[in-house]
């Protein structure tokens, strides 16, 4: 590969070389096929040695190009910005004045300009970059900045962060514990088929009764009108929106008792089903839905109709593109395969004449699917509420994806700010030897820089409402995410402002007041989990991962996890307990292709062997067993189950330093199934569609149930 390529690829951030997170750690050399083709999809042509260089001198002469970049994001303690400007005016009058974002009202700071030094001809004339340091003490939020020089005034954007992401003071008081739910899994004896708000009601009213103060919730932004099967929460249309399959259709103001009766013969047994039948309870609810509409928009209850008029207001453009997105899908669905970009021309690339009259002529049906965010808005805004009423320290622990659906409402309605024909991945790992593809749309970083970070913003807001925490899935894509190619199966890393991310995070979670934790599972560069402590973005720990020798020795003590993480024995991409300890997680692996064959099988069979005896020398070592039902036996070769293990494995996790531990309630109750195994579609393993096997309103005097949270109360 020639420098002059590695030299741009660099200067873009993309990666020419780079190691996996695999058993046996192996370094890639990318393609320069592949290098080229993200060069190009960022902008600049690289076919040649000499387009190469040209685009090189391009990306050197591009800051020289215009006064003021779009947006300086800054931290308090160093709030500056730099400033190309003719080398005639330097030594003339400057003036610079800030104002919130979105206000008029101006305020003057205080500042020194520094020459950097640095000059560059652009044409015939001389300019100099000046260096502007703000003296004047900034609150945390962002700023329309204007800059005036030689008379003239420039503008930007100054985003203020604090140096660390918010603290919740009750973190800081004593160690927290609370559930990781997934909430479409809840089973309740009055639920349409699959959880909802109204479980989650009652869910904080459990954590309240048994002392929890947290509820984990996997990611709740919206699927697939259409497909209803495709069910992944981490491949929404909108990070920005709520998914309505979680409406209690019952809680609904509109609803009337012989709404259900219509319906009755139905739901017994979608209740009752194992698994969720989403091609049945999603329609089924929303049936009954547009009825509710058709009653809403015929009604009289004025204090409704401005509530949902407002909360269209509010929610602006975006819940417009939404609902207009999930109109126009509905309708072409059936004869456009592919997807938007099977649409016709004035719809695909969004010609403004064309999407206006097809929302004047669709706009019954707009409405509809506002309706279902308005209302949807309101039930966790209330369960929310509930929160806060009960007085749980945290309350909400949501869930950011990664990245959203490349067949998305925020990649059609965002295209530019998306690179094209990539999807979002991961190269080997330990978990998953063969790697992932995701199949997810990726900002582009220098489009969304453009745009001031904004598509970045809203979704972390988003997210951020109604939560006292979030998690970041993937939080290495800060900095970088793999991506690959749509016709490739290997691709490389693309890196982001790692600086700028944090700050942003930071920003929102400073005016939202909502801890964040970031999901470092994976591949994670060197450097970067202390970057994240320096930020106070908590780290995700769980058992398994916690082990001496790279993951494969004994198991840490609880004094040795990171006193700020949130903790957890496993996750919905990993084997519960039970699973786990017979190995039938292997398996299934084996029985799906994922292990490649019975020599390997068998290799993994002994290995989860000497696992067993090592999780069983650190809870006797730990003294965790419960003293009422200590184990037996062993049972390291599958003859058992050992007595007392959950409890016992639940107490030596609850011991560890970590701020917060997170109960699964698939480990407390016994399952045996994974909720979701990474790298196959719900056609070869049932992916998020496992209801948990208590109903919610027997959980509390289910036997399980009332010994785990005895046993994590011994510690917490």
């Amino acid at each position: 590969m020639k420098d002059c390529l590695v030299s741009l690829a660099g200067k873009l951030g993309i990666a020419t070389k780079f190691v996996d997170a695999g058993l046996v750690r192996q370094e890639y050399d990318v393609d320069e096929n592949i290098i080229k083709y993200f060069v190009s999809s960022l902008g600049f042509k690289a076919a040649t040695e000499e387009e190469v260089n040209n685009s090189l001198a391009d990306l050197e002469a591009k800051r020289w190009q215009r006064a003021l970049e779009n947006i300086y994001v800054v931290e308090q303690k160093a709030a500056k910005f730099d400033v190309v400007i003719p080398a005639a005016v330097q030594d003339g009058d400057f003036s610079l004045d800030l104002r919130y974002s979105n206000c008029e009202q101006k305020f003057d700071v205080s500042f020194e300009v520094v020459n950097t030094g640095e000059q560059r001809n652009i044409g015939k004339t001389p300019y100099v970059r000046l260096e502007v340091n703000i003296t004047s003490d900034l609150e945390v939020g962002y700023y329309d900045l204007y800059f005036k020089a030689a008379g003239k005034e420039y503008k930007s954007v100054l985003a203020v962060a604090p140096e660390r992401c918010y603290e919740n003071p009750a973190l800081e008081e004593k160690k927290l514990w609370g559930y990781a739910i997934q909430l479409y899994a809840v089973k309740s004896d009055r639920n349409w088929g699959g959880g909802d708000f109204t479980d989650l009601c009652n869910l904080v009213r459990i954590c309240k009764d048994s002392g929890a103060d947290i509820i984990g919730l996997n990611p709740l932004n919206v699927l697939f009108h259409n497909y209803p099967e495709n069910a992944s929460p981490y491949s929404s249309i909108s990070r920005l929106f709520l998914n309505p399959i979680y409406i209690d259709v019952e809680a609904v103001p509109e609803f009337m008792p012989e709404d259900k009766q219509k319906v009755d013969s139905e739901l017994y047994e979608l209740r009752n089903s194992e698994l969720i039948r989403y091609s049945q309870v999603y329609p089924l609810k929303m049936s009954v839905l547009e009825h509710l509409y058709d009653r809403f928009v015929e009604g009289k209850d004025s204090k409704r109709q401005t509530e949902y008029k407002k909360f269209c207001e509010d929610k602006g453009r975006e819940l417009d593109e939404l609902a207009l997105f999930q109109t126009l899908y509905e309708q072409k669905a059936p004869d456009h395969w592919g997807g938007w970009r099977a649409w016709e021309d004035e719809y695909r690339n969004r010609k403004p004449m064309a999407l206006q009259a097809y929302a004047k002529e669709h706009e019954y049906r707009i409405g509809f699917f506002k309706y279902l965010q308005f209302e949807a808005d309101r039930q966790f805004a209330a369960a929310n509420q509930l929160v806060k009423e009960l007085g749980l320290k945290i309350g909400f622990y949501r869930d950011l994806a990664v990245g959203v659906g490349l067949d998305s409402a925020e990649v059609w309605s965002e295209n530019d700010m998306f690179i094209k024909n990539v999807g979002a991945g991961a190269p080997p790992d330990f978990l998953n030897p063969k790697g992932q593809k995701w199949c997810l749309g990726a900002f582009n970083p220098y489009a969304l820089k453009e745009n001031g970070y904004l598509p970045f913003i809203k979704i972390l807001r988003a997210n951020m409402e109604y939560a006292g925490a979030l998690r970041i899935d993937h939080v290495m894509s800060l900095m970088r995410l793999y991506l690959i190619p749509n016709n490739q199966e290997l691709g490389t890393y693309l890196y982001y402002n790692f600086n700028d991310m944090l700050n942003i995070v930071a920003i929102e979670s400073h005016l939202n007041k909502c801890v964040v934790v970031g999901e470092s599972i994976g591949n994670v560069p060197e450097g970067f989990l202390e970057a994240l402590f320096r930020k106070n973005i908590h780290p995700l720990s769980v058992l398994w991962a916690e082990r001496k020798d790279a993951g494969w020795g004994d198991f840490n003590s609880p004094s040795e996890y990171l006193s700020d993480a949130f903790t957890s024995v496993g996750t919905h991409d990993m084997a519960p307990l039970r699973m786990w300890w017979f190995g039938y997680d292997i398996s299934q692996m084996r029985s799906l292709g994922i292990i490649d064959n019975d020599a390997a099988k068998e290799q993994a069979y002994h290995q989860r062997e000497l696992d067993r005896w090592k999780l069983l020398f650190a809870l006797d070592s730990n003294n965790v067993w419960p003293q009422d039902n200590l184990r037996k036996n062993n049972y390291i070769y599958g003859e058992g189950y050992p007595e007392g293990i959950e409890e016992a494995v639940h107490r030596f996790v609850a011991r560890s330093r970590s701020l917060v531990f997170l109960a699964q309630l698939e480990d407390i109750l016994h399952v045996e199934k994974m909720q979701n195994l990474p790298g196959t579609d719900y056609d070869r393993h049932p992916n998020w569609r496992r209801k948990l096997p208590v109903a919610l309103e027997h959980l509390e005097s289910d036997p399980a149930f009332i010994r785990n949270i005895a046993a994590i109360h011994k510690e917490r």
